[in-house]
């Protein structure tokens, strides 16, 4: 049996935030219900299933934590009733505080989830304010706590830097607070401003002065936001998470499974609206378009679904290339010896001009058959990998 990882796109949210461009708005209880049965749907409707063993499960979204804790079980339920599970697979939940109570979570870990994300972003309830979020910080570490008590020893918090208004000094607050809760894994992202979003409207100027050089008027500076990538780095090693991902730090045995799947060319399979699969060389994406989703997987639908769902052969040279760049994205590196043994070919012969230019530049070590981004590669990560797509 192969390994396989199962992804759950839930796309719904109390309101959308005013820098996310994720596929989720806000929806009717009817229409989310009606989105649970297609979801179901198509669980079940999957071929193939006694070929692979499941070693992971991740609700993304949207905001999973918003359904009802009966309905997440249901699609566990689903889940387990047609494919083999391993024998401890990581199953995790993103949860936004203020959408779960003490009650939903301990739900959650009877079901037999036992991950935690939770989207906070900021302590400071100002820059919460400003993000769009519907909680305080307050209110997050109350429903942190409940988690806690619920029995979850494994969780994540996710904060993103370079808000507007933000100072390195707020950013270090920030990672105080949060880090006095002990949490085993943090993912710190840096704001991207994005098109078709308030905060494109609003920063997008602001943001291409920053790119030009030039004192933006409301976002951090350059060297502000430098400073506050390195007091990320500096801080929470010092709090014992080390960074094994360019935004993802984990106590020693707590980095995400999941996540690292992605990064090293596991299979998987996205159930849900627009979501991803990778199987045997083949990635597959559903439909983004909700009405013609529910249409697919209404009751005896299944052969539909074919027509909302695109298709993609990965060639040879896709693979490679998604091989260094997703790899490269963990500190450990790539091995040369891994990339002969998957592709047929030396990986200096495929890139080995690339490898010396950026090793002289200073931005790769290659040492014993293994590559990986120096501190400053890590830096210039989007140069670095740009310079793989061949």
């Amino acid at each position: 049996m192969r390994e396989l990882e199962i992804y759950i796109h839930i796309p719904f949210c109390v309101k959308k935030c005013a820098y996310c461009d994720f596929l989720s708005a806000p929806a009717s209880e009817e229409a989310q219900r009606q989105y649970l049965q297609a979801l179901l749907q198509e669980i079940r409707s999957f071929p193939r299933k006694e070929e692979y063993e499941v070693v992971s499960v991740f609700f993304g979204g949207g905001t999973p934590s918003i359904w009802p804790s009966d309905w997440t079980g249901m699609v566990l339920a689903a889940l387990r009733e047609s494919f083999s599970f391993g024998k401890d697979p990581e199953i995790t939940i993103e949860c936004n505080p203020g959408t779960a109570d003490a009650k939903k979570l301990a739900a959650y870990r009877s079901f037999g989830i036992n991950r935690i994300s939770f989207g906070l972003q900021s302590a400071d309830n100002r820059e919460l304010r400003l993000l769009g979020r519907i909680h305080s910080f307050e209110t997050f570490c109350e429903t942190y706590k409940s988690a806690r008590q619920a029995g979850f020893s494994n969780i994540n918090v996710d904060l993103m830097s370079a808000l507007p208004g933000q100072t390195p000094e707020s950013w270090q607050e920030t990672l105080k607070q949060v880090l006095a809760l002990r949490p085993e894994h943090i993912s710190a992202y840096s704001l991207i401003i994005e098109e078709q979003t308030p905060f494109y409207e609003a920063y997008h100027e602001d943001d291409e002065r920053r790119a030009k050089g030039e004192r933006p008027q409301y976002l951090p500076s350059e060297d502000e936001e430098r400073a506050m990538y390195e007091d990320t780095e500096r801080m929470l090693s010092r709090a014992g998470l080390y960074r094994y991902e360019i935004s993802n730090y984990a106590k020693p045995g707590f980095a995400c499974f999941h996540n690292i799947g992605y990064w090293t060319g596991m299979e998987y399979v996205g159930f849900g609206l627009g979501a991803s699969s990778l199987l045997a060389h083949i990635r597959y994406k559903n439909t983004e378009n909700m009405q013609c989703y529910l249409q697919a997987y209404g009751a005896g639908a299944a052969k539909a679904a074919e027509q909302v769902r695109e298709r993609e052969a990965l060639s040879m040279q896709d693979e490679m290339e998604e091989f260094m760049f997703l790899g490269l994205r963990m500190m450990q590196g790539v091995q040369e010896q891994e990339f002969a043994g998957r592709f047929g070919q030396s990986m200096e012969a495929v890139y080995g001009s690339v490898l010396e230019r950026l090793s002289k530049e200073g931005l790769l070590i290659r040492q014993d058959g293994n590559i990986r981004l120096t501190k400053r590669g890590v830096s210039l990560s989007n140069y670095v990998m740009a310079e793989f797509l061949l």
